[in-house]
């Protein structure tokens, strides 16, 4: 029975990647529509510096700012289970107090 329903979900899977692929004609690319006008083409390094060097260095700069700005206080920091830190002691607590 098993069988049967993976042949059946495969052969529905594989009918709906052809009909998608069917349906999607890439000849209707090469004409131009009224108001078209493309630009020129990137070359590969303006390609990796927009799509790769860009949202890394964003990540960076937002991730760097993140570190710099936190105002947390460290006993408030999640640590590692069994990660030896800073705890603060009874008497410590009772001091404060």
């Amino acid at each position: 029975m098993d069988k049967k329903n993976a042949l059946r979900a495969g052969a529905l899977a594989a009918g709906t990647t052809l009909m998608m692929l069917l349906m999607s004609s890439p000849a209707l690319a090469l004409t131009r529509d009224d108001g078209d006008d493309p630009g020129t083409g990137l070359s590969v390094v303006e390609t990796l510096g927009l799509y790769v060097l860009a949202p890394l260095a964003l990540f960076a700069v937002i991730a760097g700012l993140v570190l710099v700005l936190d105002r947390s206080h460290p006993d408030h920091r999640v640590s590692a289970p069994g990660a030896k830190g800073k705890t603060k002691t009874k008497a410590k607590v009772a001091a404060k107090a």
